[in-house]
């Protein structure tokens, strides 16, 4: 009897899926099914507040992903505690993705929107972010300039203009694609500069024209003509530097505009092992720590330096990043217990005193900041 049992509910958890629900979890189910597939599941509580604000975006991310992308599923901590405590549930609700063969799960830092969860769940299972634009409800306006035999010379003959070339077949490329789209996405229009990209299995003539020899190639031309070839990382970071820094030194040979470009340089302050300890030493400091790779970073990146840039005449506010891929920040990430991407601390006098698990809008980002910012005056009157 009670191996019909199981079958009847096995079955109905299939059938769920199958419907574009998520499906329910109880332990038996969730040690046996979560290793077969890759999945993303939400613990939760059915009191929770949070939990029932979610569920409407959760099973509308169930609606949308396939089961060959992520199985979407729950578990009711209040039913399965056991199982919850396992998994480190601490609150509600916590979502973890676990990848196909394996029993820990990456927790998701995010916000808890679809096109958020639906982007965590892209980056988990490798998917580009072209395939992601593509897919039903996903992506932004573009305003990445794809340039075509009848556009190319017609729109860099005049004009500042960051290009890349490219061939879709070059994993480095690839690699490559959601930065220089989110690298289009973050930069001020007033800068007055175009961020492309050329097919050179399809455009050849012009590939040559330019003399590219490899893939990616990234040229700075300015009215028609090459000016620089780019040799920097390939970070989100960098290429956006360089770009404002490209745009700052053709205003001022230009004579006009200078100080406007060079504004747009990032006051985020880049904070490494050595200099962390002295860095939040004093007054209010909030810190990102991320990698490069991360798709959560690099949407976050304008909205972090649009927020030093708030504070930047406030010399009792510091707003920070460290970079955790690198050797010499290993073992400070790894001391101030970053478990996952973007990660946000923020620091009183060098006592870390709070994570950042809100919204990442510029505005609730700037409230949560000032809020600290006059604690601490007041403490100190």
């Amino acid at each position: 009897m009670m191996r019909g049992l199981a079958c009847v509910c096995l079955w109905a958890a299939v059938a769920v899926v199958a419907a574009g629900e998520s499906v329910s979890y109880t332990t038996d189910a969730f040690k046996k099914e979560v290793p077969k597939a890759n999945h993303f599941v939400m613990f939760f509580a059915p009191w929770c507040e949070h939990c029932k604000r979610l569920a409407p975006a959760w099973s509308e991310l169930a609606a949308k992903l396939s089961a060959e992308e992520a199985v979407v599923a729950k578990v009711d901590c209040t039913l399965e505690t056991a199982l919850c405590s396992e998994n480190d549930v601490t609150g509600y609700p916590t979502l973890k993705f676990f990848k196909k063969g394996e029993t820990d799960g990456l927790k998701f830092r995010g916000s808890r929107d679809l096109s958020s969860l639906r982007s965590f769940v892209f980056e988990q299972i490798g998917r580009t972010e072209e395939e992601e634009q593509a897919a039903p409800g996903g992506g932004q306006q573009e305003r990445l300039v794809d340039y075509t035999k009848d556009t190319f010379h017609q729109r860099v003959r005049s004009g500042k203009h960051f290009v890349k070339f490219f061939a879709p077949w070059c994993g480095h490329c690839q690699k490559l694609a959601p930065t220089w789209e989110e690298l289009a996405q973050s930069l001020d229009e007033s800068l007055a500069v175009t961020v492309g990209k050329v097919d050179c299995t399809i455009l050849r003539d012009v590939c040559i024209e330019f003399e590219v020899k490899g893939y990616p190639t990234m040229l700075w031309i300015e009215d028609g003509k090459k000016t620089e070839k780019y040799q920097g990382a390939r970070t989100l970071e960098e290429l956006r530097q360089f770009v404002l820094q490209r745009a700052a030194s053709g205003a001022e040979a230009d004579g006009a505009g200078a100080e406007a470009a060079i504004e747009e340089a990032s006051p985020v302050a880049s904070l490494s092992g050595e200099s962390f300890e002295a860095g939040v030493a004093s007054g209010v400091a909030l810190v990102k720590f991320f990698a490069p790779w991360c798709g959560h970073c690099k949407r976050l990146a304008p909205t972090w330096d649009e927020l030093a840039a708030k504070f930047r005449d406030n010399p009792d506010v510091r707003i920070a990043k460290v970079d955790c891929t690198l050797d010499e920040n290993k073992d400070l990430c790894s001391a101030q217990k970053v478990n996952g991407f973007p990660t946000v601390f923020i620091y009183k006098d060098g006592d870390k005193v709070e994570e950042y698990n809100g919204s990442r809008s510029l505005d609730d980002l700037f409230n949560f900041v000032t809020k600290h910012a006059s604690a601490k005056q007041k403490d100190e009157l």
